[in-house]
């Protein structure tokens, strides 16, 4: 099935497009703005196309026991006082979009309740990402999809089934599907990346991949299999303090799965067997035939 392409600002993501590599920032920034731009700035550097945040309303997401809960970090002893650390609000936000616009990279988020969307939308993103843990929220697909901004299903702990419904809810036009796997740091007998070939084959939508593994060539495998768009999380240091920070790539890291990506697309080609300019001399001084 051909998958139609979509667009995302001044990008086309989709077959025959430059592929769309996005930066995830998420809470790596560990609630601290500095470092939030710092790793803007290297997904910059790096060639990215876009930044990704997440945002989350506390007191929605989680129940009261659960923020209850003891759990020592920088912010304090409770799983609270972790949450509400980790989270940006306006003003924070409205750097972030500042600082973007004047490195001249997009930024959006996944956002894990309707009230963080309503908030992010206040910045209008160039689209929308739905995490994983989200693909069955039926109300919240309803929510993202009534603004009309393009949309990024993150399929991670999904049965097939649960993403055909998932899919049904939020519809084909400007949907781009994303293959993942949700542990952190994934292992690579558990990426299955031929899935990417499964929902190309059923959706015509657009087909990507979020990486959570560590390394960089089961990511660079995506792209060769026909992923339009790439994920992985970026960090300063896989040793800082965070959850999410054993799963993500440095900045060299990051800059070599980008450079790795556009010559992966150069080399790809068109399919069509030729004998290129080049080869012209070389076929002339070593070609034998024997008839």
């Amino acid at each position: 099935m051909g998958q139609n392409a979509v667009r995302i600002a001044n990008r086309l993501v989709g077959p025959g497009h430059p592929c769309f590599v996005i930066a995830e920032i998420g809470i790596n920034h560990n609630g601290d703005l500095a470092v939030a731009k710092r790793l803007i700035d290297v997904a910059v550097a790096a060639g990215c196309d876009a930044v990704k945040f997440q945002k989350r309303t506390v007191d929605v997401v989680y129940s009261a026991e659960e923020l209850d809960k003891a759990r020592e970090s920088p912010f304090g002893a409770t799983n609270r006082a972790l949450k509400e650390g980790l989270e940006f609000g306006q003003a924070e936000y409205e750097e972030i979009a500042r600082f973007c616009r004047e490195r001249g990279i997009l930024w959006f988020a996944s956002c894990w309740d309707e009230g963080s969307v309503d908030f992010i939308e206040r910045f209008s993103p160039p689209c929308y990402k739905i995490p994983s843990a989200l693909l069955t929220h039926e109300k919240l697909l309803r929510h993202h999809r009534a603004l009309g901004r393009p949309i990024l299903l993150s399929t991670g702990m999904s049965t097939m089934d649960e993403v055909r419904r998932a899919v049904a809810i939020l519809g084909t036009e400007d949907l781009v599907i994303m293959h993942c796997t949700s542990t952190y740091p994934s292992k690579p007998d558990e990426l299955n990346l031929r899935v990417i070939h499964a929902l190309q084959q059923e959706f015509p939508c657009p087909v990507g991949y979020s990486g959570h593994e560590v390394g960089l060539q089961t990511t660079e495998a995506a792209t060769v299999l026909g992923a339009c768009s790439v994920e992985r999380h970026v960090t300063l240091d896989r040793a800082m303090w965070g959850s999410d920070q054993a799963a993500s790539i440095e900045p060299h890291g990051l800059s070599r799965l980008v450079r790795d990506i556009r010559v992966i697309e150069k080399a790809m080609g068109d399919g069509c067997k030729r004998v290129y300019d080049s080869e012209v001399p070389v076929r002339a001084k070593l070609r034998r035939q024997e008839r």
